[in-house]
């Protein structure tokens, strides 16, 4: 079996936390090293009563009408690592293993929650509502990796929106979450909300009791009651992950930025940028949502692995975009083996043209290195530039241009600085 992911990470930065009146997103995605991650745009769409909408694994009832989202996700599956809505919502999700076993056969992944959370939530608080009703609902489970090695897992989510972020930590239909309103906070594969409980499934604290987990007596800590007794190795190496990510953020508190949040993707002396075994950092993404309504958000994504080794390249929601095709993975219709039955018995090759242009770019580095470092240096000089032009842009410093193929023209201009 192979080696199962560490970690993935998720931050938030609120004012007083940020530098400036902006509310920062961060998250990198820990996936199989050669997983492809692509990065898709899907507009607002109004859909007709008694439609349905086809996850990862299982139908369930489709909304009435779905935001416009933009998704860093695996290309195998539906759902997403991250992402956000056209309203300034994000939402990241990290596995987890709790006392609830992970049910058996195949359900809504962490993965299908994040996207159904951001097509139908207007808020962090919205969103967080449509993803416990959905879970207790169908309840979440599934194979959570393209292989057909069992491997399944519980979901902690960071959901964000310009005034506040929300911590939700599941253990099977069970839910508990904590509101943040200010400051700094990150989380990882492991439940981090003890006592300070602003919202909870209804059953949550009887089933811990009838499972004698509890006593009924006292404070209620969720994450003690509910933390397995013999944690995997993954979980407690996380928990040195989840501490160097806070000692990162604490260290820039009052002072976070956009940039300051790239540099913690980055940093692989913690961990958080990984490269461990059979996993590593497949997909980053960064998002600037300033507290003024007047003002865009900006999603930063690399559609590429190795934050260290990638550029953030920014996408505005906009009425007119060009669609960015080259960061959009092939699709294999009934035949693809993430759908047949037995699902994952055989591999397809999922890579996109950005991800094909940056696996020749890191291979080109490897055998001549002064001059992929020379291109690899004028990218990173450009996403510096595009990001203190976005950041005057927010301030009023210059004027706001077209923003709609942003995104589609930074991944054409690396593409061609790769080729």
């Amino acid at each position: 079996m192979a080696e199962p992911p560490l970690s993935c990470d998720c931050f938030v930065s609120l004012p007083p936390g940020s530098r400036d009146d902006h509310v920062i997103f961060g998250k990198n995605s820990d996936r199989p090293r050669d997983e492809v991650q692509e990065v898709v745009y899907y507009p607002a769409a109004s859909h007709p009563p008694g439609s349905v909408v086809e996850c990862t694994y299982i139908q369930i009832p489709q909304a009435e009408h779905t935001h416009a989202v933009i998704l860093s996700r695996p290309a195998w599956l539906w759902g997403a690592e991250m992402g956000a809505n056209d309203h300034g919502v994000c939402v990241g999700n990290e596995a987890v293993w709790t006392r609830e076993p992970v049910a058996a056969g195949e359900a809504l992944l962490g993965m299908d929650l994040v996207r159904l959370g951001l097509e139908r939530g207007d808020s962090a608080r919205d969103a967080l509502a449509v993803i416990t009703g959905l879970l207790e609902q169908h309840g979440q489970g599934g194979p959570c990796r393209e292989d057909p090695e069992p491997f399944s897992y519980h979901n902690t989510f960071l959901l964000v929106d310009r005034s506040e972020a929300w911590v939700l930590e599941t253990a099977g239909r069970l839910w508990v979450a904590q509101k943040v309103s200010e400051g700094v906070k990150n989380i990882s594969n492991q439940l981090t909300i003890g006592a300070e409980i602003s919202t909870e499934h209804p059953e949550l604290r009887s089933v811990a009791r009838a499972q004698g987990w509890w006593d009924g007596e006292g404070e209620f800590n969720f994450s003690r009651v509910f933390s397995p007794e013999n944690p995997p190795v993954r979980m407690e190496m996380a928990k040195r992950r989840y501490k160097g990510g806070t000692e990162l953020l604490v260290r820039h508190d009052g002072s976070v930025t956009a940039e300051v949040m790239m540099s913690i993707l980055r940093d692989k002396q913690s961990g958080i940028c990984m490269d461990s075994g059979g996993f590593r950092t497949t997909g980053s993404m960064v998002s600037i949502l300033p507290r003024d309504p007047g003002l865009p958000c900006v999603h930063f994504l690399t559609a590429t692995p190795d934050p260290s080794r990638s550029i953030f390249k920014p996408f505005v929601f906009s009425e007119s975009m060009t669609p960015v095709r080259m960061v959009v993975s092939p699709e294999f219709g009934p035949g693809d083996p993430a759908r047949k039955q037995p699902r994952f018995q055989s591999r397809v090759d999922r890579r996109h043209d950005l991800y094909k242009a940056h696996q020749t770019a890191l291979h080109n580095m490897e055998t001549s290195p002064s001059e992929g470092l020379a291109v690899y240096e004028i990218l990173r000089d450009l996403e510096s530039q595009c990001l203190a032009d976005i950041l005057a842009m927010l301030s009023g410093e210059i004027p706001g241009e077209e923003l709609g193929d942003l995104f589609f023209d930074c991944v054409d201009t690396e593409i061609k600085f790769y080729q």
